[in-house]
């Protein structure tokens, strides 16, 4: 069963929130043919610890601005820092410290799942104004 609308509009919410504050290698994975607990996974790095809790507090923000608010029903790893486990039941985000994610390699564990294209608003704005 493909991603429902809105698990898709919570992650590319999420994934660019992440973006915006200069998240790095982030993926968005379809995981609902594999796990029923949700559709999707937003997976992204940061290089810092700090780093990391700025991007969880911007995705926290983004998805309760949205018009039907989403707030996460379970938040982990906040603490330190490295790991952050946002679960929004449709999707699930996780900001990891780029060590972890290099350790951990979420991505190769799901890579028999499809993955959902996303493109950061800044760069693909930056791309249209370089081809006109």
């Amino acid at each position: 069963m493909p991603v429902s609308e809105r698990a898709l509009e919570l992650a590319m919410t999420a994934a660019q929130a992440a973006a915006d504050k200069k998240a790095q290698d982030i993926a968005v994975i379809d995981v609902g043919e594999q796990l029923y607990i949700t559709d999707a996974f937003v997976i992204a790095s940061a290089s810092n610890e700090r780093q990391v809790v700025a991007i969880v507090d911007a995705v926290e923000e983004a998805l309760l601005n949205l018009p039907e608010k989403a707030k996460p029903v379970r938040r982990e790893g906040e603490r330190q820092g490295r790991w952050v486990l946002l679960d929004y039941v449709d999707i699930v985000v996780h900001i990891q410290h780029t060590e972890e994610r290099e350790f951990y390699a979420l991505d190769k564990l799901w890579k028999d799942c499809p993955t959902i294209p996303f493109v950061d608003r800044a760069l693909a704005d930056a791309d249209a104004t370089g081809a006109a």
